[in-house]
């Protein structure tokens, strides 16, 4: 009996965990849509705007990795209550937000709100969550942020068509409200019991670093960027990286626990799925451009057209812990990301004339193993992670997960740039450029199949036991 009520209450963390990373992630995508109505309403350019955007992910970039330490001493309750009252306050700034000034600043608390959020929720879900339930922990709460980047797009042309751009941000107000109260009844205030001193030098370092990236990504991206300026930024995040990594080994408390790397599961997840991850987070980018400026639709309607990869994300979710169970991490993972590729082509061979059901169906199954794909990596994450070091490996995979969601964009639009390029083009991308980008896209996600073939075969198999055994109870 008691054991069925951990059970429920287990669930029902994850999904307010799961609730919270819907808002961050489709956050994240959704502005995109609102940028001319909200440059107009600033009486700034929409290139301008981009500013808030910027600082945003730069504020993210910042604050995540101080996000477990924080945790550990005040309790995951104390902070996951205080991110999302963080993350609404500033979604009502910015909705009620009135210049480009008052606007930057808003989301650069939202983005300090984010930091905070999607790590230490990831952290009190694995935390609380038996490990034979653990696939099924990590499934409820990988999906919100799978089809939260699918639905943004319509979602935002929807409402920015029909009401105003205030209201993407102002939506945000009552459920995060909602969240604070059931994360307050229903979360333990776990913390650690010796808080370790706060490590200064590898926050200024690592925030250095990610900020470096994140920006110098961003930048590779940009239509009107040289290629110097990015190239530099990479640089630089790559040089302070290793002096943080360097720095992290001889110190006693390090903010990034650098150690977490040596679990085999872990290591894969965070090398070879970050590939994985980029590639992947590239497609819904390139997708969008290509049905409005390839094959001429609205953005209204291009959005809706990707709602059929939202549903393969939703029909994954029940089917993942059995696939799982019957063949394995390393199995599933190897097929997968070559089916990932293999959608991915596909997708690049679609064009004006391909009829809608054939398009809805191949954007269908590029979903379906989206979904798959994500929640394996999530959950292998975790598998065997010793409990004193969850909160370090939450740090570190919520770090390069996020850096991983703005290189696939900047990796998807840098793509584009290079197809352009060789092709001689004048500026102006055509149906043929999306298709080659699509193209490298695929290639990249074959490139993290090594990664996936030297997994030990049984990897993650008590995870998979249990949740076989719990089945047959």
């Amino acid at each position: 009996m008691q054991s069925e009520i951990a059970a429920r209450r287990a669930n029902m963390l994850a999904m307010i965990v799961g609730a919270t990373f819907f808002i961050e992630y489709l956050d994240t995508t959704i502005i995109a849509t609102a940028l001319p109505q909200m440059a107009h309403s600033f009486g700034v350019s929409a290139n301008r705007l981009s500013l808030g955007m910027a600082a945003y992910m730069l504020a993210l970039a910042v604050f995540i990795p101080i996000s477990g330490w924080v945790a550990d001493r005040y309790g995951a309750r104390t902070v996951f209550a205080s991110a999302i009252a963080t993350f609404t306050i500033a979604s009502m700034l910015c909705g009620l937000s009135n210049g480009l000034v008052e606007f930057t600043a808003a989301r650069v608390l939202q983005g300090l709100g984010g930091a905070m959020m999607v790590p230490v929720g990831r952290l009190i879900v694995v935390r609380s969550t038996a490990k034979d339930r653990l696939m099924q922990a990590i499934a409820t709460l990988t999906w919100p942020g799978i089809i939260a980047p699918v639905i943004g797009p319509p979602v935002g042309g929807f409402i920015t068509t029909f009401a105003s751009w205030r209201w993407i941000f102002l939506l945000n107000v009552p459920l995060g409200i909602a969240c604070i109260v059931l994360v307050l009844r229903l979360v333990n205030n776990e913390r650690s019991e010796t808080p370790r001193p706060l490590d200064r030098i590898g926050f200024v370092l690592s925030g250095i670093a990610l900020t470096c990236l994140m920006y110098g990504t961003e930048r590779a991206g940009a239509e009107s960027a040289g290629i110097l300026e990015p190239l530099l930024f990479i640089g630089a995040s790559a040089v302070v990286g290793a002096l943080a990594y360097w720095y992290a080994q001889r110190c006693a408390h390090p903010l990034l626990d650098f150690t977490t790397l040596r679990v085999p599961t872990f290591s894969v997840t965070v090398f070879s799925g970050s590939i994985t991850r980029v590639a992947v987070n590239a497609v819904p980018y390139l997708l969008p451009l290509m049905f409005q400026l390839g094959f001429g639709m609205s953005a209204f309607r291009s959005g809706l057209l990707l709602l059929a990869s939202a549903l393969g994300n939703l029909g994954m979710k029940a089917l993942t812990t059995p696939i799982l169970n019957r063949y394995g991490f390393r199995g599933v993972a190897i097929a997968d990301v070559t089916l990932v590729a293999v959608f991915t082509c596909a997708c690049g061979l679609l064009s004006p004339a391909t009829p809608l059901a054939a398009i809805a169906l191949i954007l269908f199954a590029y979903g379906l193993t989206r979904s798959l794909q994500f929640t394996l990596l999530a959950t292998l994450a975790y598998a065997d992670i010793p409990a004193p070091q969850m909160s370090g490996a939450s740090t570190l995979w919520s770090a390069a997960q996020q850096m991983m969601n703005g290189m696939g964009i900047a990796f998807g639009a840098l793509a584009l740039r290079m197809v352009m390029a060789v092709r001689g083009g004048d500026g102006h991308y055509q149906l043929a450029d999306f298709r080659w980008a699509l193209v490298v896209s695929a290639g990249l996600a074959v490139l993290s199949l090594p990664g996936y073939f030297n997994m030990a075969r049984d990897a993650g198999a008590h995870i998979r036991g249990a949740s076989e055994r719990r089945a047959r109870a």
